[in-house]
């Protein structure tokens, strides 16, 4: 099952999906943001319904949920909270928020270590932010167990 991570911005959406056992996150893409939520939340509604298609499919959405480093809400937090609703209703696929907490800084600075320039940086950071609340995630769940060896030499 492939999970799709999606870090909301007001200029930038970064996407990122994990591989199929849905245990690691890859940055995907960056796509711009639209001048309203509603038409955000249909080009992203697009996105899950090609990745649906495919034959991979898609199990799970991942919305990184912005708060202050109290945990506080913030502006963004609402406005979060109002895509994934939007999403959740055009899609038959389970949408979770995740903590995005300094994910954003924290993609910078492993950008910064092959790259230092910081506008090509820019043009990732967000797709990489997106991985980072995607790996969160897929680490935070439960994984099934393996069962016992019946095996006797």
């Amino acid at each position: 099952m492939r999970a799709l991570g999606i870090d909301y911005g007001e200029r930038r959406i970064g996407l990122a999906l994990s591989d199929v056992t849905g245990l690691l996150a890859s940055p995907w893409k960056t796509i711009p943001s639209a001048a309203n939520l509603k038409t955000s939340a249909e080009h992203l509604v697009e996105a899950v319904k090609q990745l649906m298609s495919e034959e991979d499919g898609l199990g799970a959405i991942v919305i990184g949920l912005p708060r202050r480093l109290s945990g506080e809400a913030n502006a963004q937090t609402a406005r979060v909270r109002e895509l994934a609703t939007m999403i959740a209703a055009a899609v038959d696929v389970p949408v979770s928020l995740q903590d995005e907490r300094l994910t954003s800084r924290e993609a910078d600075a492993l950008l910064a270590r092959g790259e230092r320039d910081w506008r090509q940086r820019k043009k990732q950071v967000d797709a990489v932010a997106a991985a980072l609340i995607l790996q969160d995630y897929l680490d935070g769940r439960p994984r099934p167990t393996e069962p016992p060896d019946t095996h006797t030499a």
